[in-house]
């Protein structure tokens, strides 16, 4: 997967590009996903993965990398990381939202998950992804990618800027 900026809708100015990672591991005969309480600025109070926006010059990737251990204190591998996809968010309500969002899986780590400035990390099992606190998009493709699928979609949300009101597979 290329690290270019990708169009906006209509082909004007590229749309910001950040990055998410599910840090996975095996408990008690189960798999688990760290996520993380929210603490401020877009997304206040939700669960979410791991990630955030690209440095200037940095790769999604390095980017994730960089995050993981930012939020959670925990140190993974460029090389460990599984992309799964891309997402399109577009909030025609709040145009400054929109964005694209590199998806990725990582199974190996260093450390213990504490809190950051960002959030509050906390292990879920996979059949207990707290999916009615996180975005609304989250349900719709989440699951799968947790699952090891993959993902290409764009979600439109609504004046609430809160709920997907239009959602489509990308087009290669």
């Amino acid at each position: 997967m290329a690290d270019q900026p990708s169009q906006g809708p209509g082909g004007r100015m590229p749309l910001p590009e950040v990055c998410v990672c599910y840090v996975l591991r095996e408990a008690a005969g189960r798999t688990e996903v760290l996520l993380g309480r929210k603490k401020h600025g877009l997304g206040t109070g939700y669960f979410v993965g791991l990630g955030g926006k690209l440095e200037a010059g940095e790769s999604a990737v390095d980017a994730a990398v960089r995050e993981v251990h930012e939020e959670s204190g925990l140190l993974v591998s460029a090389a460990d990381l599984e992309a799964r996809g891309r997402l399109t968010y577009l909030f025609p309500h709040r145009r400054a939202w929109s964005q694209v969002s590199n998806v990725f899986v990582v199974r190996a780590f260093r450390g213990v998950p504490a809190p950051s400035d960002e959030l509050d990390p906390e292990w879920f099992p996979l059949e207990g992804v707290p999916l009615g606190e996180m975005w609304d998009d989250a349900r719709r493709w989440l699951p799968g990618v947790l699952a090891g699928g993959r993902v290409e979609r764009t979600y439109v949300f609504g004046p609430d800027l809160a709920t997907v009101v239009d959602e489509h597979d990308h087009v290669a």
